[in-house]
């Protein structure tokens, strides 16, 4: 199996990506009891150098429910009949995982509202329990 690039600087080294086949439950006629085509990729996260501390963490994140007891990323494909091409369609998917936690969210600023807005939304409150109060029949108080 080949390194796996991600983008220009990110390369996934391919001792840390591991593959197997199996018979797959999808489409194939009588090829499908005979022919293992389903792929499922592991990716070993932590010991994978290429990926800082922070990225690992997002990645992990991400694909929570694709880990294995041994922290390992489990990616499975029968997107089709022939097995090289589940294998490259797994390791897209794999890239698509990688590149998401490469992107860094923004942190959030925390903000408060605007006096303007607050007594806007204070009178519409009071606009409404007026007319609220108004709907009541006149010998209820």
């Amino acid at each position: 199996m080949d390194d796996l690039s991600v983008n220009e600087r990110v390369v996934i080294a391919a001792r840390h990506l591991s593959w197997s086949a199996a018979r797959s439950g999808g489409p194939g006629g009588q090829n499908v009891n005979k022919v293992s085509s389903k792929v499922d990729l592991r990716f070993d996260v932590e010991g994978c150098e290429s990926l800082s501390p922070s990225v690992k963490m997002r990645l992990r994140t991400i694909a929570r429910n694709r880990l294995d007891a041994d922290g390992f990323v489990l990616i499975t494909s029968q997107l089709t009949r022939d097995q090289k091409r589940n294998l490259e369609d797994a390791r897209d998917k794999l890239k698509d995982l990688v590149r998401q936690a490469l992107f860094v969210p923004n942190a959030r600023k925390p903000t408060k509202p605007s006096r303007g807005s607050v007594r806007r939304r204070l009178d519409e409150k009071q606009r409404n329990s007026a007319k609220k109060r108004g709907r009541n029949t006149p010998g209820e108080d």
